[in-house]
């Protein structure tokens, strides 16, 4: 049996946890490129 066909894969909340990690991760890494964006722009006085 392979990794690849190890029941744990053909279940739902897998899937579910996994996509939810990607967004976690894709939101932060936007977020900080957002929040460096604006620490680099220089102060408007």
């Amino acid at each position: 049996m392979s990794l690849l066909d190890a029941p744990i894969w053909h279940d739902a909340g897998t899937w579910i946890v996994l996509g939810v990690s990607l967004l976690f991760i894709v939101v932060g890494l936007v977020l900080h490129q957002v929040i460096r964006k604006v620490l680099r722009r220089p102060p408007e006085h």
